[in-house]
């Protein structure tokens, strides 16, 4: 065990304070946002796990899933994707996770080490802003619906035998990649506030192992079965019908009826209390650290999801994948591009813990604000998003693109705003290196 005068380094990597009084008297912590002591920190394998399994059994998982069979696609290529996407997303949710287990620290304050002090309310408060929006009960409903249509379909045979209306040529490509953005944009969000889970962890390997099982393996099994009960609702009703709450209104017995409703609710619940709800109050109460805790910010974050009604995003597929999952997914990705180049590349994972919380330390830059940060993630932003697009009354943007040259970027908006950011962020910092950037990059002693 290395201790120095701020901070104490465990043997596995894992970094605490020595004293949490040193940050006691700044303007810029609170009970929630200091850093975790190591006795706290107790998740395994299986909490994490498990965590996925909540997470992932819900209405917007199911309807991400059954509106790729609305828009065409055949359960192969729907579960292609998905299997795909969850895998991709996986890997930037890793990297980032990191610095949560090593510190101990929520996302709002891991990226107040790339946009400083300041401006890591830019990057936490856009990624709380888009989460407004008894996991095995659900799981086994769900099955129990599968089996039941079915049987409706008359066999699994006619469900596993519909082809695709795109087929796998010139019309499924142009679908595919921007599909592949909205799956990956679905849990943008935790690939950037992991951090506040995986700082209860006992160490990298348990929550990594954890989330590795956890993710995948839910997204792509639940995703399957809402796949193939939207195929077969094409079979029985004559067309897929994607919303789980219209399906429900099929049925004729008023306690199938109103059990499919108390799932619908169990489900919502179980997503909303882990992934809509816990990086906001980190989030809001990183803006105000004095006056707005982790109670506060969550009650913040409820009335805000009920003002922006976000439930008129799921009107159709077309705008749900492409105009939402599509646009938030750019921005959150231009994000994700510059806390990992900032924390793997110009760090190489070494933050000095107590200035992530002291003004006029390492990582208050200029008045609390990195000009590095801010410009590679607006470049990273309008490049990505800034060619939005809509089939003609398909969405809110124009046919030919906010800014038409850049609408062909838009069909890959998550991978342009997580490289364009990474790069930009990397030769900035090289070039014009923020002057105490030698001395965080050497590990304490």
């Amino acid at each position: 065990m290395a201790i120095s005068d701020q901070e104490v380094r465990l043997p596995d990597g894992r970094v605490t304070l020595a004293d949490a009084a040193t940050i006691g008297d700044t303007r810029f912590t609170n009970g929630d946002l200091a850093p975790l002591p190591i006795k706290q920190r107790t998740w395994n394998t299986y909490n994490y796990a498990a965590l996925w399994i909540g997470m992932s059994h819900n209405i917007p998982t199911y309807l991400l899933a059954s509106g790729l069979i609305a828009l065409g696609m055949n359960w192969v290529q729907a579960v292609m994707l998905i299997a795909l996407g969850n895998l991709i997303v996986l890997v930037p949710m890793l990297l980032n996770s990191h610095a949560g287990t090593k510190y101990g620290i929520p996302y709002p304050v891991f990226a107040r080490a790339s946009f400083a002090l300041r401006g890591a309310n830019l990057a936490a408060n856009l990624r709380a802003i888009i989460a407004y929006w008894a996991a095995p009960f659900v799981l086994v409903v769900a099955i129990a619906l599968f089996i039941y249509m079915a049987v409706k379909a008359h066999g699994f045979g006619n469900i596993l035998s519909q082809p695709s209306k795109l087929g796998w040529g010139h019309r499924f490509w142009p679908v595919f990649f921007p599909s592949l953005m909205g799956m990956i944009a679905f849990w943008s969000t935790l690939s950037l506030n992991m951090p506040d889970f995986t700082r209860f962890s006992r160490g990298q390997r348990q929550q990594a192992i954890g989330q590795a099982l956890g993710l995948p393996t839910t997204m792509t099994f639940f995703s399957l079965l809402a796949v193939f009960i939207t195929a077969a609702t094409q079979k029985v009703y004559g067309a897929p019908i994607w919303d789980p709450i219209q399906l429900s209104g099929k049925f004729h017995n008023t306690a199938v009826i109103a059990f499919a409703l108390f799932t619908i609710v169990v489900a919502t619940l179980s997503v909303n209390v882990a992934a809509n709800t816990v990086a906001p109050s980190y989030d809001f109460s990183n803006v105000a650290p004095r006056f707005i805790s982790f109670r506060t910010g969550s009650l913040i974050a409820g009335v805000v999801g009920i003002l922006i009604q976000p439930w008129r995003l799921l009107s159709n597929p077309h705008i749900y994948i492409f105009a939402w999952l599509g646009f938030y997914g750019g921005l959150l990705g231009a994000i994700a591009g510059v806390l990992i180049a900032d924390y793997w590349v110009i760090r190489r994972t070494e933050l000095r813990l107590v200035d992530l919380y002291r003004p006029g330390g390492s990582y208050w830059y200029r008045r609390g604000w990195n000009w590095r940060a801010l410009v590679a993630f607006g470049v990273g932003a309008v490049l990505a998003v800034g060619g939005a697009y809509s089939t003609p009354g398909g969405g809110p943007f124009p046919s030919h693109g906010l800014i038409s040259p850049l609408k062909p970027l838009y069909d890959y908006s998550w991978v342009v705003g997580v490289a364009v950011a990474f790069v930009l962020y990397i030769a900035f910092s090289t070039l014009s290196p923020h002057r105490q950037l030698a001395t965080v990059t050497a590990p304490a002693r």
